[in-house]
């Protein structure tokens, strides 16, 4: 098996985080966009944005919804990491 670029593996994480974790925070107001990927840990980082910014279930759906998605559906992952859009705090649902 030959080893996946950093940019095909990034391709593919945004290919699950857009059809399988947007319309579930999308619905809450909320918005996670890839940042970026290490290929030498494995670690995703996305940020949060809307109302995932600043939110205490932030981090369940992290490790719970995305971490654990990625983790099974791309090998090459080993961890999510999230951070807070710098831009927006405005953590309530409306």
């Amino acid at each position: 098996m030959t080893e996946r670029t950093k940019e095909e593996i990034m391709k593919n994480i945004d290919s699950i985080i857009d059809q399988y974790v947007q319309p579930a925070v999308a619905s809450h107001g909320g918005m996670i966009k890839l940042e970026n990927f290490d290929v030498e840990t494995g670690r995703v980082l996305v940020m949060l944005q809307g109302s995932c910014s600043g939110c205490s279930s932030s981090t369940i759906t992290l490790k719970m919804g995305v971490e654990n998605m990625l983790v099974h559906y791309i090998p090459e992952v080993t961890a999510v990491d999230g951070i807070d859009d710098p831009n927006y705090n405005d953590p309530f649902y409306p």
